[in-house]
């Protein structure tokens, strides 16, 4: 036996094709599997997470019954959206232009195919920058406000309109934006 091995070693370009391939074989396995109970609300979520309205109403809520800090909290994850928003869908969507999967998820579940890059998923992004901003500022909505963002991501790869890749970047592209802008808003506002 050799002592010395070597290293292994891939280009770029490797590396990005074998993540692309995984990457695929994960929808591949999502789009195998179902429950009857995803399969009838998983659309029905993805659509309603469409134009960031499910945080608009619970920023609403949060606006409705938080007093001032619900208020500006409920400000601050807009803003948090509005700019994860226009880094994802207007930016980013338009350096990668990745198509959107093609293997078809069953019939009752499919959502109709949008006409924009797959890649990162805005959904996803929205969902997890004003997840991260009101879980931050109201630590006690910290795991139900994460996981309905998370769940929404879900649902993206579920209905067949995304890759879990396209997911997980649009979640790192939203807690970025989160963070950066707790950074910067007024502390007086807290």
């Amino acid at each position: 036996m050799n002592d010395q091995t070597e290293p292994i070693s891939l280009t770029n370009r490797q590396a990005l094709e074998q993540a692309v391939l995984a990457d695929q074989a994960l929808f591949q396995a999502v789009a195998g599997w179902h429950t009857p109970l995803l399969d009838r609300t998983s659309p029905m979520l993805s659509t309603a997470a469409n134009h960031s309205k499910i945080w608009a109403g619970v920023a609403a809520f949060l606006g409705a019954v938080g007093g001032r800090k619900g208020r500006l909290v409920a400000a601050e994850g807009l803003v948090a959206v509005g700019i994860t928003s226009a880094v994802a869908n207007l930016a980013a969507k338009n350096l990668v232009r990745r198509q959107r999967p093609q293997t078809a998820v069953p019939e009752r579940r499919r959502l109709d195919q949008p006409k924009s890059s797959s890649f990162p998923s805005g959904h996803t992004a929205s969902g997890a920058a004003f997840s991260g901003v009101v879980g931050h500022e109201i630590p006690y909505l910290y795991v139900p406000i994460t996981a309905a963002a998370a769940t929404v991501g879900f649902s993206r790869v579920y209905t067949g309109v995304h890759y879990p890749g396209d997911v997980l970047f649009g979640w790192i592209l939203g807690r970025m934006v989160s963070r950066a802008v707790r950074a910067v808003w007024p502390q007086r506002w807290r």
